[in-house]
C-alpha cells in the first residue's frame, strides 16, 4: 500500500514526459510574440564606433536573424537569408550571437554577407532579453515595433516562403 503512492506519481511524470517528447521544439510559443521588442544598443560589427538598437527602425517591418561563425546551422540557414535579402522586402539585421567579431567578419565575408547591418552580441545579453534558446533564430517585426513571429532554428526554404514572406508581405499592406 505504502508504495501506492509514489508508485502513480512515477505513473504520471512517465506519461507527461512521453507527451513532451511528442511536441516539436520548434513550436514553442514565445512569450514576447506581441510585445515591445526588448531594448538594446550594440555596436555593429562591421562599423563598430556606430551602435545599432531596434529604436532604429521603429515605424518599419524587419526581421532580426540571430546568428554566430560558430554556428553549423547557420551555415546551412544562410543561403535561404540570403535569397530573403535578395527578394529587397524588408530590412535584415544579423546579430552575431557570442562570438568573436573578427569570427563573424570573416565568415560573412567567406559566405556572404544578406544584412542591412550586424549588431555584435559577445556577452549574449541582448540574445537573452529576446529569449533566444540557440542559433540560429528569426524574429519578425511590425511596424509598431511589436515581435510578431519568432522562429526557432534554421529557416529553411518552406518556412520562407510559406510563413516568413506572406506575413511579411502581410506587414508592409499594414497602416504606420
Amino acid at each position: 500500500m505504502r508504495f501506492l503512492l509514489p508508485l502513480g506519481i512515477f505513473g504520471v511524470l512517465v506519461i507527461l514526459l512521453a507527451l513532451g517528447l511528442t511536441l516539436d521544439p520548434k513550436k514553442v510559443p514565445s512569450p514576447l510574440i506581441g510585445k515591445v521588442a526588448p531594448a538594446f544598443t550594440l555596436p555593429q560589427l562591421h562599423n563598430p564606433s556606430a551602435n545599432f538598437s531596434p529604436e532604429h527602425f521603429k515605424g518599419k517591418v524587419w526581421v532580426l536573424n540571430v546568428w554566430a561563425s560558430w554556428c553549423v546551422s547557420c551555415r546551412a540557414e544562410h543561403k535561404v537569408i540570403t535569397r530573403l535579402a535578395n527578394m529587397k522586402l524588408v530590412d535584415i539585421v544579423g546579430l552575431d550571437y557570442k562570438d568573436e567579431p573578427a569570427d563573424g567578419k570573416r565568415w560573412l565575408q567567406q559566405f556572404g554577407n544578406p544584412y542591412t547591418l550586424s549588431a555584435v552580441d559577445l556577452e549574449g545579453k541582448a540574445g537573452i532579453d529576446w529569449g533566444v534558446y540557440g542559433v540560429p533564430e528569426t524574429f519578425i517585426m511590425g511596424k509598431d515595433g511589436l515581435i510578431k513571429h519568432k522562429h526557432i532554428g534554421p529557416v529553411d526554404d518552406k518556412a520562407l516562403d510559406e510563413e516568413i514572406v506572406p506575413l511579411l508581405k502581410t506587414l508592409l499592406q499594414e497602416p504606420s
